[in-house]
């Protein structure tokens, strides 16, 4: 039996190409149903773009407004407010957004920056991406896109010469 026209809830082919909102799930998936040629197109907080799934958004943990500033906006938190700056226990600093593996505690050393300082980050955890200013690098979570700070190099304060800045309300500490 031909189809005569789209289902009543589908929305316009232009709107349908636009960023899918939670809400709007189920009308997603009718729309996919009638015609191949529509998928919906998302922006994830990394900067790269995807298919939307339903399940998505649930393998990310629950973020309070000030962590969301910081971590899905990108924005920065104040300097010496974080409670990572000046805390030196032996363990690992996973993600807040995913529980991805970051840095760990061997790696930190105290910068005098007001944010937790690394000079190394866990093989493959950490993304450089160059910032928008156009002269930091940023650094995000490779496995959720979180943004986590910046990284900078060449100012001789460790062997590595590598010093990751990271909000410390990005991370989440986990005791050895």
């Amino acid at each position: 039996m031909p189809i005569s026209g789209p289902p009543a809830t589908c929305p316009p082919k232009r709107r349908f190409r636009r960023v899918l909102r939670m809400g709007e799930a189920g009308r997603e998936e009718e729309c996919r149903r009638f015609s191949r040629r529509f998928f919906v197109i998302t922006r994830f907080a990394s900067g790269g773009y995807g298919r939307y799934t339903s399940g998505m958004q649930k393998k990310f943990n629950q973020l309070t407004r000030e962590e969301e500033a910081v971590i899905v906006r990108k924005g920065t938190e104040a300097p010496y407010s974080g409670q990572y700056d000046q805390f030196f226990e032996r363990g690992t600093y996973v993600c807040k957004r995913c529980g991805a593996e970051l840095f760990r505690s061997d790696d930190k050393f105290d910068a005098g920056c007001g944010w937790p300082s690394f000079d190394d980050a866990v093989s493959g955890a950490v993304k450089r991406v160059p910032d928008a200013d156009g002269v930091r690098t940023e650094i995000t979570c490779e496995r959720c896109g979180a943004h986590l700070g910046h990284v900078f190099t060449g100012e001789r304060m460790t062997e590595k010469d590598t010093r990751y800045c990271v909000n410390s309300i990005s991370l989440q500490f986990k005791k050895q």
